[in-house]
């Protein structure tokens, strides 16, 4: 250890957890990823992809797809990965010189470029263009297609988290007259499975109105834990299919895993996800003003006394007790911050009647089975989700999120899956995580006494409710701010003259509402309002205090509030006053004093006689 006139001292606010505690369940912290996640889309390009269907060309679809990923990538997480490959084409472009596979864009991060080009092929003839320049082939291998992905993954100098192959398609039957070609496919797709590598599948309805996975892609496909084995039906419009690319090219990244222990020597394994979270401007990044480059930080720690930059071990951490210093160690600071290991531990049960709504302090996460940590995780825990279900009961558990952090109590509230008519998931299931409050988190409130609204204003309240109710859904508003900030972004970086125009539908439909519920609105106003009110008018000021000049105005601009500054003087309560208060009163009642506010408090007292 050094001598303590080179140790840097530092202050132990926040040492038993009172700072660590938001961090602790920050869901922006804990889902900070270091590495970079790789997606490459593959395209099937055979003729039947370029014959319309439903008024729509599905390769046209694809390339759509393809922009709108790579334009979100951009906005969200530029430091990510995407690559484009084309199969089913005359020409072949690619390391291992495998036919009819056309690598278009090599792995590597979004830029401008790679959209503008894209773009060209929505803007022209997409049939004759591409038939001219790549052209149509059936003689290709999905095999083939699969090892030039893993080669690309492979071959990226980038640290890479997550690989993933969404792959586009109209046909539901490849290699039908080839069931060797089938077999390599299959055994292929599984090996990148155990090696990593996600493939999931994108499918189009076909001209013919008719595609059946259960043929060949239902082996193919690794279908996630919480699809359950059913892939959804084939898409038959964009929106269709870019709502379920967004869905797939966010990865689901657990923000912690770890054992849920049910008794004595009985744990599963479980994952906490965020299934929602506040859309946010991307955070600016400092350039140098000479170079444009990225500048990079470090932060280093210099001893007053010696100038010398200080080591971890120099670092000492105190706490103030008796006007000295105690001094703790890292070691001991952690050891004191430890309630035990990260993990759920069973409580017991409660009816999910006794969980109000009132106990809601933050936001829920979400609970589901990690058949990775410990095996048959995903039985335990459905049987258990059942039960719950069946019982209307919800586990109460304590909840150690990470090594360091403070327990907190929360309840599981239990949902069952939903899918809609596509056989798309709506609802997971699994557990919601609520965190319960502690005593001091709930406060009883006081709520002066107004006035009631009389039987006549609550029916025609309830007339205006009424003609302006319709269904309201959050996703089909957008934030205007937002999509403004992404679309001024976006036109910068693809160099375009103007930023596309954002439509704000927040703003209130006023023509909409003056037809709808004009005349109920007219009468409630005519029942609840005098005839002399104006909205835009100033409120009444308040009558003056009696008392010979005995009350005075707050000299804050707006503010009619009437101060009794007899009364505040009984109080003794006019150090509380303002300044210019007590000045506007001095001069109203003619005292002659001093202009420093003692002064001005006293000759108001002797004013009172008080």
């Amino acid at each position: 250890m050094s001598d303590w006139s080179s140790t840097f001292w530092g202050s132990t606010a926040g040492l038993f957890g009172e700072e660590d505690e938001d961090d602790a369940f920050d869901p922006d912290r804990q889902t900070r990823w270091d590495n970079r996640d790789s997606l490459i889309l593959v395209i099937d390009c055979c003729r039947e992809m370029f014959k319309k269907s439903r008024g729509e060309i599905p390769f046209q679809l694809c390339i759509k797809c393809a922009v709108s990923v790579l334009k979100n990538k951009i906005v969200s997480s530029d430091k990510d990965q995407i690559g484009i490959v084309f199969f089913g084409t005359d020409k072949s472009q690619n390391s291992s010189d495998f036919k009819q596979i056309y690598i278009y864009q090599e792995l590597d991060s979004p830029d401008a470029k790679k959209i503008l080009d894209l773009e060209r092929f929505l803007e022209d003839d997409s049939c004759d263009n591409f038939a001219t320049k790549f052209g149509h082939n059936t003689g290709f291998s999905l095999n083939d297609v699969l090892w030039t992905c893993s080669n690309m993954f492979a071959k990226s100098s980038q640290k890479i988290g997550h690989k993933r192959v969404m792959l586009f398609t109209n046909n539901d039957n490849p290699h039908a007259d080839n069931p060797s070609l089938q077999r390599q496919a299959k055994t292929k797709s599984r090996d990148l499975s155990e090696i990593g590598i996600a493939v999931e599948l994108m499918h189009i309805q076909p001209s013919d109105g008719s595609f059946d996975s259960s043929l060949f892609y239902q082996d193919l496909i690794q279908v996630d834990e919480d699809e359950e084995g059913i892939l959804p039906d084939p898409s038959e419009k964009f929106e269709e299919l870019l709502s379920r690319v967004r869905r797939k090219q966010h990865k689901k990244r657990p923000m912690a895993t770890f054992p849920l222990t049910l008794g004595d020597g009985i744990e599963l394994g479980v994952s906490v996800f965020n299934l929602c979270g506040a859309a946010k401007k991307s955070s600016h990044i400092n350039l140098d003003s000479r170079t444009n480059e990225e500048i990079r930080t470090h932060t280093k720690y210099i001893c007053v006394d010696t100038g010398r930059e200080l080591m971890p071990t120099d670092i000492k951490l105190y706490q103030m007790f008796g006007g000295q210093k105690v001094i703790f160690e890292k070691e001991e600071v952690t050891a004191m911050k430890t309630f035990g290991d990260p993990g759920l531990l069973l409580m017991g049960f409660k009816p999910k009647s006794s969980l109000k709504n009132y106990f809601h302090i933050r936001p829920a996460q979400f609970l589901y089975p990690s058949e990775k940590s410990v095996t048959g995780s995903t039985t335990l825990f459905s049987a258990l989700l059942k039960r719950c279900l069946a019982r209307d009961v919800v586990p109460i558990c304590r909840y150690i999120p990470r090594s360091g952090s403070p327990p907190r109590f929360v309840a599981l509230l239990p949902q069952e899956e939903e899918l809609e008519e596509h056989n798309i998931q709506v609802t997971p299931p699994g557990f919601h995580l609520i965190f319960l409050p502690f005593t001091d988190d709930l406060r009883r409130l006081k709520y002066e006494e107004t006035p009631k609204a009389t039987s006549e204003q609550i029916s025609k309240a309830k007339e205006v409710i009424k003609k302006l109710t319709l269904g309201f859904s959050s996703s089909q508003f957008e934030n205007p701010s937002l999509q403004k900030h992404f679309k001024n972004l976006e036109a910068l970086a693809l160099d375009r003259d103007e930023p596309e125009e954002v439509i704000d539908y927040t703003e209130p439909k006023m023509e909409a509402i003056d037809r709808k519920a004009g005349e109920a609105i007219k009468d409630f106003k005519e029942v609840v309002f005098p005839d002399d009110y104006n909205p835009a008018g100033k409120p009444a000021a308040k009558r003056k205090a009696e008392g010979g000049g005995a009350a005075a105005k707050r000299s804050k601009p707006g503010d009619d509030v009437e101060i009794d500054m007899r009364e505040e003087a009984q109080k003794g309560q006019l150090s509380k006053l303002t300044v210019p208060v007590l000045k506007e009163f001095v001069k109203q009642a003619g005292i002659k004093c001093g202009t420093k506010k003692a002064d001005l408090v006293e000759a108001i007292k002797d004013h009172f006689g008080v």
